[in-house]
């Protein structure tokens, strides 16, 4: 590394948002020093073969000399942590190291903790434990932004996993079925492909501009009924959306995932709460340019059976409710990709990596 090559520090540096910020930078040539948490196979291979990365196959909880050696002569750190430990834990000690070795700017994924918003709902066991790091953070005088991400579009799988299991029916169609309110709007991104290139222009911007500021990585604003819409175009294939105030759980999954789960049915199953219940993140809905609704005025149909406190550290960004929640993150990144370019273009080739053949036979999912 050259005296003058900018250089970043990593976490969980084969997950979707982190493995596409160090796609981003080191095309344009910072260094980049990345932790690895869960080794995945072609993810890693894609990494090992970049200029410039620094790959750390070892666990962040109670390795002190990792977390120093991460930090070491590195201005800018992105820092997404993995509910596989003790996030607050770990969130403290990585700002701590990075505030021992003079971090410039700090981007950390946070998130909210609904229950400081309003007494009748729960906080979610892997989204409160970010907002309390989050809050040492300010608390230590580190040179922050912290990032909000929405709804991974890439979650989608028709791998019977929970909450976004997008369904082969045995009559060809498809079918998402959530806690989700059909009809209210859910913040959307693509985390490998935009991830990268809206994080490094903030960067590239400034700590000036962005210290100690909540960003929405948000790019589209859907209800479930305009995403089944989406992926119908996409997919040219019918797509419903039941809404099921219960998650259903047909794999093994860990302990706090479940817990995760039957949170989010309450919270916005039962309560209909706001995803990003921040002020700073009261903005006012475009409802023309992010709808999914077709052109002919069809739906897909949706079983819709369906039966939101307090305040925060941050300032209210109230002067600027006239703006959308997507417009930061779209001006950081124009390019980003929309759920029914996602769907056209990435789901199935996600899809065939999983073992599926639809995309060829042109059948029910296999």
């Amino acid at each position: 590394m050259t005296t003058s090559q900018k250089s970043i520090a990593i976490v969980n540096g084969t997950g979707r948002q982190a493995a596409s910020v160090i796609r981003a930078v080191q095309a344009v040539g910072w260094h980049v020093k990345a932790q690895i948490y869960e080794p995945h196979p072609l993810v890693i291979e894609e990494l090992e073969d970049l200029d410039n990365v620094e790959l750390f196959q070892e666990p962040l909880e109670d390795n002190q000399a990792l977390i120093d050696g991460l930090f070491e002569g590195c201005q800018y750190a992105f820092i997404n942590t993995f509910p596989a430990y003790d996030e607050v834990k770990v969130g403290k000690a990585l700002a701590d190291a990075a505030k021992r070795h003079g971090v410039q700017h700090y981007v950390y994924g946070s998130m909210p903790d609904h229950s400081i918003y309003n007494a009748q709902w729960p906080g979610l066991p892997n989204w409160a434990c970010k907002f309390t790091v989050e809050n040492y953070i300010r608390e230590i005088g580190l040179p922050a932004t912290f990032l909000y991400a929405g709804i991974y579009n890439n979650n989608f799988t028709s791998l019977p996993y929970p909450l976004f299991c997008m369904e082969f029916k045995d009559d060809d169609t498809l079918q998402w079925q959530a806690p989700f309110d059909p009809n209210t709007k859910l913040p959307w991104l693509d985390a490998e492909a935009d991830s990268g290139p809206a994080v490094l222009q903030l960067l590239k911007e400034g700590i000036a501009k962005w210290k100690d500021r909540r960003v929405a990585l948000v790019f589209q604003s859907l209800t479930p009924i305009e995403v089944c819409q989406a992926f119908e175009r996409a997919l040219n294939r019918p797509c419903r959306y039941v809404h099921n105030p219960t998650i259903e759980i047909r794999v093994p999954i860990p302990e706090n995932y479940r817990q995760q789960l039957r949170g989010i049915e309450e919270l916005f199953g039962k309560y209909k709460a706001q995803y990003f219940p921040n002020p700073e993140f009261q903005f006012a809905l475009d409802e023309r340019r992010d709808s999914g609704v077709k052109r002919n005025g069809e739906r897909p149909k949706v079983n819709a059976s369906s039966t939101q406190g307090g305040g925060d550290r941050a300032s209210s960004a109230s002067s600027h409710r006239s703006r959308r929640i997507t417009s930061e993150a779209r001006r950081l990144w124009p390019g980003f990709r929309r759920m029914e370019d996602y769907a056209r273009e990435t789901f199935p080739i996600e899809e065939e990596a999983n073992g599926k053949t639809w995309m060829k036979d042109k059948s029910i999912s296999t």
